[in-house]
């Protein structure tokens, strides 16, 4: 069977398509920016790729398309589409039908956290040997890619409460039909869909209408927003988690030595289960441990195991990655583009760097930050940084200047990838680290103060 994929280079849509080519079907696909990584990864799996999304892609047709949230009515593909009466239907729902229909579903949901709580799963799973399948926003070390079949009966997916398509506007997970769900955290989001913070609620409402009562729903106990969501109608067994113990809080940790939560006990019931030390920092991440350690138990994984697994857990690709260091500075990549997500990010490192300079650059790409919705809350986000690097670009939409005088002389704007990676180079010195937050590839801004950085070394 040949299934055509529109929109195929965005992180969701292009492991659907890995994961269609390792069902054995027909692939292809197009996007208006077919380009590395992405494109070469897609080629490699025999994945023919168009650029555009112009309606000749069309013939010879398919036997079926699958539609990508990017796609508009108006776009020549689409019209055509429409009047072809070809069969299409939208990545999760074909993701439902040809992967999911017979597996123990396990979604991972919540406003932060997800691809690296799915992440940690599937590593547990995998340590194992449950040899699970998965769906995941960004690409685990432990596995070098985001998505693959798998071999046994559990799948792993980073359930996205943004909409299907065009002619679906539910949220994406809903089509998935988990037997266990992870309910990180919930907060306000996606402002270019939803109007409000209840409006998101009533989409995670209808993800605990499909979860069977033989499931298991792990959530953040200390989020109020979970709480008035589950108190809409839950008819499936809870088990709660926190970082630290709180009423209806099943899972807690204690934190030991290191005050970078990169050391902690694990408690189940008030009673210690074991000690996990690993490479990641930050409350965030111990919640989100504790969570996937929940999950994995639901799915037959003794957290004695869970915690064997995650000592090894080498982390997600640009969540507080590492990306190079030159002349004793540090340059990390990190998805970071939420407030609640920026400040926790930057307190983890605060606590393992210690008096070091933080410098911390930002993108505000997504389209709820493009709106301006949370200019109110980002000065405070980034209050624990010495420097900050705001990019301004002519249609970013709204007025920085609040946020910038908020943060006074430590804040500057550059409206030009190019010239912001000079300007870091050169007021960066030895033992900065430097924070680039963005959910997009910024420019290749990384590359480009690595190399500006090598340079200045190169000439001193």
């Amino acid at each position: 069977m040949h299934v055509h994929i529109l929109g195929i280079c965005g992180t969701f849509m292009g492991g659907v398509a890995a994961l269609a080519r390792a069902a054995g079907f027909t692939v292809t696909g197009s996007d208006r920016n077919v380009y590395p990584p992405m494109s070469t990864q897609l080629e490699a799996l025999g994945i023919t790729l168009t650029e555009g999304f112009e309606a000749a892609q069309l013939s010879p047709a398919p036997d079926v398309v699958v539609v990508g949230n990017v796609m508009t009515r108006g776009q020549p593909v689409i019209e055509a589409l429409l009047e072809s009466r070809l069969p299409y239907l939208s990545g999760p729902e074909w993701l439902s039908r040809e992967v999911l229909r017979e597996r123990w579903v396990l979604a991972v949901a919540g406003t932060h956290g997800k691809t690296t709580t799915a992440a940690l799963l599937a590593w547990i799973l995998e340590h194992a040997g449950r040899n699970p399948g998965f769906l995941i926003g960004g690409v685990p070390a432990n596995f070098g890619q985001s998505a693959r079949l798998g071999g046994g009966p559990l799948f792993v997916i980073e359930a996205d409460e943004y909409d299907t398509a065009f002619f679906d506007k539910r949220a994406k997970f809903v089509h998935y039909r988990p037997r266990t769900v992870v309910l990180n955290n919930l907060e306000y989001d996606h402002a270019d869909i939803y109007p409000d913070v209840a409006a998101i609620q009533r989409q995670f409402h209808h993800l605990l209408r499909i979860v069977p009562g033989s499931g298991r729903i792990i959530w953040n106990a200390a989020d109020a927003r979970l709480r008035e969501t589950l108190a809409m109608g839950c008819w499936t067994p809870l088990e709660g988690f926190a970082a630290r113990p709180a009423a209806e809080a099943l899972w807690s940790a204690r934190p030991l030595e290191a005050g970078d939560f990169s050391r902690f006990e694990v408690l189940l019931g008030g009673v210690a289960l074991g000690t996990l030390e690993w490479s990641l920092l930050g409350a965030h991440n111990m919640e989100n441990a504790l969570a996937a350690i929940a999950a994995a138990r639901h799915a037959g994984v003794e957290p004695a195991r869970s915690l064997t697994a995650l000592r090894a857990f080498q982390g997600v690709a640009r969540r507080m990655q590492l990306r190079g260091e030159v002349g004793g500075v540090r340059v990390y990549d990190d998805f970071a583009h939420h407030p609640t997500a920026i400040a926790t990010t930057l307190d983890g490192l605060r606590r393992r760097s210690g008096a070091a300079r933080i410098v911390a650059v930002l993108e505000p790409r997504s389209h709820t930050m493009r709106m301006g919705v949370h200019q109110h809350t980002l000065a405070p986000a980034l209050a624990a940084a010495d420097e900050v690097w705001l990019y301004t670009p002519p249609d970013l939409g709204w007025d920085t200047a609040a946020v910038l005088a908020a943060l006074g002389s430590r804040a500057h704007a550059s409206a030009d990838v190019d010239a912001l990676a000079r300007e870091l180079a050169q007021h960066a010195r030895a033992g900065d680290q430097v924070l680039i937050m963005s959910n997009g590839g910024f420019g290749g801004l990384h590359e480009k103060l690595l190399a500006a950085l090598a340079a200045r070394a190169s000439r001193a």
